[in-house]
């Protein structure tokens, strides 16, 4: 892969941390500010609102300028906005700052997919699209057990603050590999870019991607609490296992992607499968510490083995007039699934269903996301459809 696709992982990396870091800091931060684990919650369902808003936003208004510039002025936005984070004053002053945050996340992925696949092989895109998504799975590995242990050892702050420190040396890292020369135009017309958005496959694309995460989500947003207050871990422990969950979310991306190059619609359909199989047992096996860590495992793995696939999807249906603007779309689908999940999760424990519920109400989101594509494949029919989505 050219070096500039793995300059883009760095700030993929910086903006997975921001996203998925507070899911193991949520106890702190609700203390800290003095509110509820919903309510701190609903710090993540915010940046997750926050990333559905900028996505078309910025991509639309950005049009005119290079992909690099627009790259470039991403992590800008995404700097300034961690540095006010690590300054917040108040829940809400934090609130609106993790927004402002996350108006680059969806443009950020969406552009930076276009790029990547031009730097590549026709047979390699999606697998380009993975590796620059391995800086947020990375994130995951790394960035948010570390993120995690320094919140719980030196106060929450000091997490954005290391945040900040990584936009900055993503800014450093895009700036300097990331060719000029390949760098056009992020969206020309955006009236041609809405007309491609109506297209019944990319439309069927960003709602699967929605409903996937949704089922993650519900579970995800809580692990902490579950962890804690079901299995019986220690707070300590939960950093080493959302390490476990990262290792599962690089395996399950790079395979999606390889799979995905070659056989694009039996990969979804098959990891969709997968992550209902994995949602059901996690319910299932909840009060077995061994058996929950190895469950966490297999829920990163099933979870983000469709990330690759389902961006290939929405780009190839809009190729030429929406392809930027679909592949950011499709990112504001994912926090939409985000948002949606870090609400269910929250409202089914705040009406007393308690945490052990939460796999089994997961399991039945991406239930639907598969019906979703089945109907799509019927309406399409199979032969035209595997045509249309393999590369």
């Amino acid at each position: 892969m050219p070096i500039a696709i793995y300059a883009l992982t760095i700030g993929a990396f910086g903006i997975g941390v921001t996203e998925f870091v507070l899911m193991g800091l949520l106890t702190q931060v609700g203390t800290a500010l003095n509110v509820s684990i919903p309510t701190a919650g609903l710090l993540i369902s915010g940046y997750a609102i926050g990333v559905a808003v900028g996505a078309p936003l910025l991509t639309v208004l950005l049009s005119g300028w290079s992909r690099k510039k627009v790259l470039l002025a991403l992590m800008v936005i995404f700097t300034i906005g961690n540095l006010a984070c690590a300054l917040a004053p108040s829940y809400w002053f934090l609130l609106v700052a993790r927004v402002v945050t996350a108006l680059a996340h969806g443009t950020f992925f969406g552009v930076g997919s276009v790029v990547a696949t031009s730097l590549v092989n026709p047979d390699r895109k999606a697998s380009a699209i993975a590796v620059m998504f391995t800086g947020l799975t990375a994130a995951n590995i790394l960035g948010v057990p570390f993120g995690t242990w320094l919140g719980l050892e030196l106060g929450w702050r000091a997490t954005f603050w290391a945040v900040t420190a990584i936009g900055i040396a993503a800014l450093a890292v895009i700036a300097r590999y990331v060719p000029s020369d390949h760098a056009t135009a992020a969206a020309s017309d955006w009236r041609a870019d809405l007309r491609a958005m109506m297209n019944p496959s990319v439309i069927i694309g960003l709602l699967v991607t929605a409903l996937g995460f949704a089922g993650l989500f519900t579970v995800f947003t809580y692990i902490a609490p579950l962890l804690t207050e079901v299995t019986g871990f220690s707070e300590g422990a939960v950093s080493p296992i959302l390490l476990v969950f990262g290792g599962g979310l690089v395996l399950g991306n790079l395979a999606g992607g390889k799979l995905a190059d070659r056989f694009l619609q039996p990969t979804v359909i098959g990891t969709l499968v997968a992550l209902i199989a994995v949602l059901i047992v996690f319910g299932l096996v909840v009060h077995s510490k061994i058996l929950t860590i190895a469950m966490v495992a297999l829920l990163g793995a099933a979870a983000f083995s469709t990330v690759a696939p389902l961006q290939m999807w929405v780009m190839q249906k809009a190729k030429g007039a929406g392809e930027s603007l679909a592949s950011s779309l499709n990112i504001a689908a994912f926090n939409v699934g985000n948002a949606l999940g870090a609400w269910l999760g929250g409202t089914m424990v705040a009406h007393g269903l308690g945490f052990t519920s939460l796999p089994f109400i997961a399991a039945g989101i991406p239930v639907i996301a598969l019906v979703v594509v089945l109907i799509g494949r019927t309406l399409s029919g199979p032969q035209t459809e595997n045509a249309a989505y393999k590369n």
